[in-house]
């Protein structure tokens, strides 16, 4: 197994170098256990290793520190010394979501990806809302999107084509592929994107099937699957943490433990991206300063009215609009906190030092008493 099989390219090429002169060695992270990772290193040798304090230090935010799917520099222990992640390479891409709850935190869920695959269905998991967050996030982290509408098995041939009807209609960018593990409907479709050095990462709500997929994939039960509830069609979801698989045939899967929200970790730039056809219609509006709910003049509302745009797209469009607005605000307000922390802790070490010195003064005799 080479390095470019496992997504290595000349960018981290040159920026290892400094890193190849103190002798320590390149590896992908291919799994988190919370206290220590799993990184795979050229000729697949697996190795168990822990991060240094200076990379733990340095980090800003959690969202800095080594992810499953990042490059690092590994100092490999000799005898009864760990092997130690000593540095991370910037990431060339970067797929992550607000972490749940009130937070302002990132939260990565894959590296350095070239794809990521959306999973859901046609039924109970299908949502036009959530997906149109999906492909905000996707767009902001700069990899190629495919949704896969999977368990076509399950529902109606009309049922399925026209859940990824719409799909393509809000994401026209999109690669969209009705699916089935136990069929394989579509399954080797996805393997076209399989070359080596191809990163993947599948994402999704619980039980739409992608540790099947997955195992369709590599031909073989990597993943355990549930029981399927005879109602929903849903499986037990049992994907429990992120990992990293490499595929014999080429391609690089990261496999994503169920995605219950999918919370907003992007800019209003990627957001009018993704919404370019509210956009259009937003310059049309009377005032520049429109805000598209009862003002006068407003193209939005107009194309709601007359049947040209959806009202649950356009409402869709504002709670997002709102949604990264009051992120950003956050963001804000936890960065002046955290600057205030750091100018208050600052005072308070020059302080201490100030003290310290006068003690030390009135300690040490004065040279003139022995004169």
């Amino acid at each position: 197994m080479t390095l470019t099989e496992l997504g290595w390219n000349d960018a981290f090429e040159r920026e290892f170098a400094p890193f190849a002169k103190k002798g320590w060695k390149p590896a992908r992270l291919i799994r988190d256990n919370k206290i220590t990772y799993g990184a795979l290193l050229e000729g697949g040798e697996e190795y168990e290793v822990i991060m240094s304090g200076k990379v733990y230090h340095d980090a800003e935010c959690d969202a800095e520190l080594p992810a499953v799917g990042d490059w690092v520099a590994l100092e490999i222990g000799t005898g009864d010394l760990d092997t130690v992640i000593r540095a991370r390479l910037s990431r060339q891409t970067c797929f992550s979501r607000k972490t749940p709850g009130k937070s302002t935190e990132e939260q990565v869920m894959a590296a350095n990806v070239d794809i990521v695959c959306v999973v859901t269905d046609a039924d109970t998991d299908f949502n036009l809302r959530r997906m149109e967050r999906y492909f905000a996030l996707i767009g902001r982290s700069r990899a190629k999107a495919i949704v896969m509408v999977n368990k076509s098995d399950l529902f109606p041939e009309e049922q399925n084509e026209e859940a990824a009807a719409a799909i393509r209609e809000i994401a026209p960018d999109a690669e969209v592929l009705i699916t089935s593990a136990v069929d394989g409907q579509n399954v080797t479709a996805i393997e076209q994107h399989l070359e080596p050095g191809i990163s993947i990462t599948f994402v999704g709500s619980s039980g739409v099937g992608k540790s099947s997929l997955i195992n369709a994939l590599l031909g073989e039960e990597w993943q355990d699957e549930g029981e399927v509830n005879e109602v929903t069609g849903k499986g037990r979801h049992t994907t429990t943490a992120r990992e990293l698989i490499v595929l014999e045939q080429g391609g690089i899967l990261i496999d994503n433990p169920g995605i219950r929200e999918v919370q907003m970790w992007t800019d209003e730039t990627t957001l009018r991206e993704r919404f370019a056809d509210i956009e259009e219609l937003a310059a049309q509006c009377q005032f520049h300063d429109c805000k598209h709910g009862s003002d006068k003049g407003c193209a939005i509302r107009a194309a709601v009215e007359n049947g040209e745009r959806s009202q649950e797209r356009y409402e869709g469009y504002l709670k997002l609009d709102e949604e990264i607005a009051r992120l950003k605000k956050r963001l804000k307000k936890r960065k002046m906190t955290v600057e205030r922390r750091n100018k208050r802790d600052h005072r308070v070490k020059a302080r201490n030092l100030a003290d310290r010195i006068d003690h030390e003064r009135e300690l040490k005799p004065d040279a003139d008493d022995f004169r």
